[in-house]
């Protein structure tokens, strides 16, 4: 909201609350980064960690982090998937090492979630499985549909080194699936 302040030197427009304006403009900015974001978002994140309760609460975290660092974002959509991406992993390795410990034995594969097709389901099993360098280049290429070089710079690292994760993790499956036949 601006106020027109007449003096001497003629109308002179001064903004009365630029902070407001300025944290106004940033809610903005941020709602149509979450409405357009968030339906991928939880996709990767599924891919990663095998739940869509663990999906969106990862994503729910990740865009917290991001509200919280938004001023300092300068490519926001970049850091968030590399957010998503390490936190996914992680909480499936988390909850892995858990089961192990609780000998819960729960077979790969099980309880598979409604929406996806079965054998879909398996193969995504058997991603989660993957290094997690190789897990996140393979989810991120398929699921998120991002080119080598988005990869690469969600990640950190080369685009030479995701076109050796993607390799190494089709090499991985590939082997996986000949055993299984």
């Amino acid at each position: 909201m601006k106020v027109d302040v007449r003096g001497v030197a003629g109308a002179v427009e001064r903004p009365i609350e630029p902070e407001r304006d300025r944290l106004a403009d940033t809610w903005a900015n941020f709602d149509d980064f979450y409405a357009r974001e968030r339906p991928g978002l939880v996709a990767l994140a599924y891919a990663l960690c095998g739940s869509t309760g663990s999906a969106e609460d990862v994503v729910q975290d990740a865009f917290l982090d991001a509200l919280a660092r938004w001023d300092r974002l300068a490519h926001p959509s970049a850091w968030i998937r590399r957010v998503i991406a390490n936190k996914s992993v992680s909480l499936f390795r988390r909850r892995a090492t858990e089961a192990r410990h609780l000998l819960l034995g729960v077979a790969p594969g099980t309880d598979p979630e409604p929406e996806l097709h079965r054998e879909v389901s398996e193969l995504w099993v058997e991603v989660r499985k993957l290094p997690k360098r190789q897990a996140q280049t393979v989810a991120l290429r398929y699921i998120d549909g991002a080119r080598i070089s988005e990869i690469a710079e969600i990640l950190g690292v080369s685009d030479e080194t995701v076109k050796t994760h993607l390799k190494r993790a089709k090499q991985t499956l590939v082997h996986h699936r000949e055993d299984l036949s």
